[in-house]
């Protein structure tokens, strides 16, 4: 076949299509006439053309090639797990603080335990030769001794081991047996209180040189209760103060009267306090006015 006459077969086939197509356009774009002034007569011949859509398909394989880029992952699991150590935080050491253990003694010979550093107060028991005693304070006292002299003497604040009754003891009596007695602390301790009878009303002192007498007005007691009289004096000796416990023991007679040492060259004040003692304990105390150096003698009791 020739191929000129194959092409313009093609255009006249095309053109004649196309005039068809253009023509059913237009009748159908035409509005239709009311149907009052529909003709008469018979009906016109329509020439109805029905273009059916074809979907035709046709699976077409094409190859492609997908480089798929990888999504960060948004919590990135490490190569690697780092393992932590503990370095362990020392303990510290405890240090304990040293329990402090109270000296022994041991009683050498017979001696009255009293509720005060002297002779001069009341008996509270007995000590007997090999009693085992811890001490629990100590106190220096200026006491006369058996010549007549007075010196400073230790008297030690015990009680058995491991004993709630506590005494005084001098501690010339005893040997010491576990530690050093000064290693207790120095100690002053109250004494029984008695509320039987009043105290002393009157006392005065005066001074010859270094020696002071003191002397009061005696109270009223039953032969049974009556203890004799306690005067505690703080006085100067080698230019020292000392505690001076003094007790009156002997009859109770209207006025009694002890002698005490005073000597100059202490800077702190010599002065004194009485009481009246019964079995049960002290009455409350009045205070001495104690001489000066340039007083005299002054009786007025």
């Amino acid at each position: 076949m020739d191929v000129k006459r194959l092409k313009s077969g093609v255009r006249l086939a095309l053109f004649f299509f196309g005039g068809i197509v253009t023509l059913l356009a237009t009748a159908s774009c035409q509005p239709l006439p009311a149907a009052s002034t529909v003709p008469s007569g018979p009906p016109e011949t329509v020439l109805q053309t029905v273009i059916h859509t074809v979907e035709v398909t046709r699976i077409v394989e094409i190859p492609v090639t997908v480089t798929l880029t990888p999504t960060p992952d948004e919590s990135p699991t490490p190569t690697s797990t780092p393992t932590i150590t503990d370095t362990p935080t020392p303990t510290p050491s405890h240090t304990s603080t040293p329990t402090y253990s109270p000296p022994w003694i041991r009683v050498q010979m017979w001696s009255a335990c009293r509720y005060g550093p002297g002779v001069g107060y009341l008996y509270a028991y007995d000590l007997f030769e090999g009693n085992l005693m811890e001490v629990i304070g100590w106190r220096e006292v200026l006491a006369q001794q058996q010549d007549g002299t007075w010196e400073p003497r230790v008297w030690l604040y015990v009680r058995a081991v491991g004993g709630v009754n506590i005494c005084w003891v001098n501690s010339n009596l005893v040997k010491v047996v576990r530690g050093d007695i000064f290693d207790a602390p120095p100690y002053t301790s109250s004494l029984p209180v008695s509320v039987l009878y009043r105290a002393p009303k009157a006392v005065e002192a005066w001074r010859d040189g270094n020696m002071v007498t003191v002397i009061w007005r005696s109270i009223w007691m039953t032969e049974d209760d009556y203890r004799g009289y306690l005067v505690e004096a703080w006085v100067c000796h080698g230019g020292q103060l000392y505690f001076a416990p003094v007790g009156y023991t002997g009859v109770n007679v209207t006025h009694p009267a002890v002698l005490i040492p005073d000597e100059p060259g202490c800077s702190e004040l010599s002065g004194g306090r009485l009481y009246a003692a019964e079995k049960h304990g002290y009455t409350s105390w009045i205070p001495i006015a104690w001489p000066d150096f340039d007083s005299t003698k002054d009786t007025k009791i």
